[in-house]
């Protein structure tokens, strides 16, 4: 098995843009959620509190409507083909290519691969197929299917980039990018690629995040500051948030070779899937706890060695009690890690969330901190006899964990170890 490492990150945030904005957002626990006037002004959504991306504006469904950074290029009808969370994952791969100082030779080399996540655009395909039945499906537009269905990051990147390697895109609800990253891993250390470019992107628009309303799981909190407060006991559902990560994999020895910046080393991971219910936890978690495990065991760790776990709670009721008693079923005997869910700060971005938050553990790896859980003011009874961190330490994690879990019970656990 070949050790892999991560040289690269790109970052479309509610928190920047860039590893050094985020990385003191992060530590200071500044968060990204606002009042979004969408929702405010809207009687039929309750909510009315959400994590918008700055520097991007996608709602309208005319992509020569958008607004975006003056550096993104692109010809009309490749934008045509895009959903708005392809344009984040355009930009968030770019950034994240030229962190690792690799070219586009390097990107469209067959030993490179290309694994995406995504839920799709709700946006685009409500929009596409309203149409169709409106006007009929000769009068559409040629990339209305490329632009809406869940593979529209691989379609899009794999053809703008030149990607002759393994592509593929997964779709696990929240823990869509967490397989990706797995898999991707699983390609390198198995030798079939040397480099994966791993992606994961979601919309940051009205229909992506409202229809989560009707699950009764959104904050209806109109109060930024506490909206989003993860283990809190008065907690009463997540923010919504979108944006894109991309990270560059590389085989380690490879990549020291050319004097690639290690972030850190991605060790092993771990899945397993609670076989409970079609969207709530196990009330125990299961599921959860045997993919940090399996994780441990696949990166040849102890739990005691664990430093630093990012927790997957999202603020709801039940999601964070299942973690919590997760969590305690693993880390016993003496074993505690420092634990916070750094979703206080940028509220919960679905499909995209397993990259995003990996992204910031490795941002804390390299930048020596740990980042707090932000917002707890009565922790809940059920956290009670775990390290949850309400402030940020100035101390280095070595070794992290970090959580995911989805739809139908799937849960995924990275391992990143300082390399």
């Amino acid at each position: 098995m070949r050790s892999v490492v991560v040289t690269g990150i790109g970052l479309v945030t509610c928190l920047g843009h860039d590893t050094t904005s985020v990385g003191e957002k992060l530590r200071h626990l500044q968060h990204g959620i606002v009042r979004h006037p969408p929702f405010v002004g809207d009687p039929k959504i309750p909510i009315s509190v959400a994590a918008p991306i700055p520097g991007f504006e996608t709602s309208s469904t005319d992509p020569e409507d958008w607004t975006y950074p003056a550096d993104l290029r692109f010809r009309l009808e490749q934008l045509r083909g895009l959903s708005p969370n392809a344009l984040y994952a355009h930009f968030s791969l770019t950034r994240a290519i030229s962190d690792a100082g690799l070219d586009l030779k390097s990107i469209s080399d067959p030993r490179t691969g290309l694994y995406t996540a995504s839920s799709g655009s709700a946006m685009m395909t409500h929009y596409n197929l309203s149409r169709m039945k409106k006007v009929g499906p000769q009068r559409c537009s040629p990339l209305g299917i490329v632009s809406s269905i869940a593979g529209t990051l691989n379609f899009n990147l794999a053809a703008a980039y030149k990607i002759r390697g393994s592509t593929s895109g997964f779709v696990s609800a929240c823990a869509s990018s967490g397989h990706a990253m797995g898999f991707a891993f699983d390609e390198i250390a198995l030798g079939r690629q040397d480099r994966m470019v791993v992606v994961g992107a979601e919309d940051f628009t009205e229909e992506t995040i409202a229809p989560f309303s009707g699950m009764r799981v959104l904050s209806e909190s109109d109060d930024p500051d506490t909206a989003s407060r993860p283990f809190d006991k008065n907690r009463n559902g997540f923010v919504g948030t979108g944006g894109s990560v991309t990270l560059v994999l590389e085989e380690e020895e490879a990549a020291r070779e050319r004097g690639a910046h290690l972030y850190a080393r991605l060790s092993g991971w771990g899945q397993a899937t609670d076989g409970y219910h079609v969207a709530a936890s196990h009330p125990d978690g299961e599921g959860l706890a045997r993919a940090m495990q399996l994780a441990l065991g696949n990166a040849g760790w102890k739990a005691g060695d664990v430093d630093y776990v990012n927790a997957h709670a999202t603020s709801t009721m039940a999601g964070d009690i299942s973690e919590c008693r997760a969590l305690k079923s693993v880390f016993n005997n003496g074993a505690s890690p420092a634990i916070s869910s750094t979703k206080a700060l940028t509220g919960h971005a679905l499909s995209l969330s397993s990259i995003m938050e990996a992204s910031f553990c490795l941002i804390a790896m390299n930048q020596g901190f740990i980042p707090g859980s932000a917002h707890i003011s009565d922790l809940d009874e059920e956290a009670g006899g775990l390290n949850i961190l309400k402030e940020s330490v100035d101390r280095t994690p070595e070794k992290v964990l970090s959580n995911s879990s989805g739809f139908g019970g799937v849960n995924v656990v990275v391992a990143l170890e300082k390399a």
